[in-house]
């Protein structure tokens, strides 16, 4: 799995090019995630290459969250449509701050 990491100003963008994240690649997601969530930045999660995430997808999203909620938050930017409804259906969208844009996302964590 590959993932672009990108330091932008005082947020690090982290942008998988995977199509699916799903048990396959989970695993290795999720440390990918959790090593930059450590850190002591905040970071946009830029999910705009990924078509398709399962529960363990999710889960990984979900445990980086907590983690870079100690250090100054995580945004998701420009999830596609089914993404987006996946996220609503766990309510994850209630939890996390979903912005249409990597522009918005960063407005969204300089604050």
């Amino acid at each position: 799995m590959h993932i672009d990491v990108q330091p932008r100003d005082h947020v690090l963008v982290l942008k998988p090019y995977e199509p699916r994240i799903d048990s396959h690649v989970a695993v290795e997601f999720r440390h990918a995630l959790g090593d930059h969530a450590a850190s002591s930045r905040r970071l946009l999660l830029d999910l705009s290459e990924v078509e398709f995430i399962d529960s363990s997808g999710l889960g990984a999203i979900v445990a980086a969250h907590r983690r870079a909620h100690e250090h100054g938050g995580l945004v998701i930017c420009a999830p596609s449509e089914v993404v987006l409804r996946l996220f609503r259906l766990a309510r994850l969208d209630r939890i996390m701050q979903i912005a249409k844009d990597v522009d918005e996302a960063l407005s969204a964590l300089s604050t």
